[in-house]
């Protein structure tokens, strides 16, 4: 597995591990407690990284997209959606084209 993956891993871990913490203690449990947080903070950061990206901010589009991966796997605990649920998501595209899936969905 990659770094990334490790990594993701290792995060994903750690925000389930903060599942019915204290969510004044733990930014993590309070964005599983409330997914409308969790959901508005991913679409903040998505954005974020969006606008580094077209203005060549390399080092500010990884920071971003850190916050960004942070955030999706938050939003992915409150929702209860496993990072294997996603894989088989993803698994289930690779022998399709993306402009085939995306038509498929239609």
């Amino acid at each position: 597995m990659s770094r990334l993956g490790d990594t993701i891993d290792r995060l994903a871990a750690v925000i389930e591990s903060r599942r019915g913490a204290d969510p004044t203690q733990s930014w993590s449990a309070r964005l599983i407690a409330e997914p409308t947080l969790a959901a508005k903070k991913l679409a903040e950061e998505a954005m974020e990284a969006a606008l580094a990206a077209v203005q060549g901010q390399n080092d500010a589009l990884a920071a971003e997209s850190a916050d960004l991966i942070y955030h999706w796997l938050a939003l992915l605990a409150a929702a209860g959606v496993s990072l294997d649920e996603v894989a088989a998501k993803l698994e289930a595209r690779e022998s399709r084209s993306g402009i085939e899936e995306k038509a498929g969905r239609q």
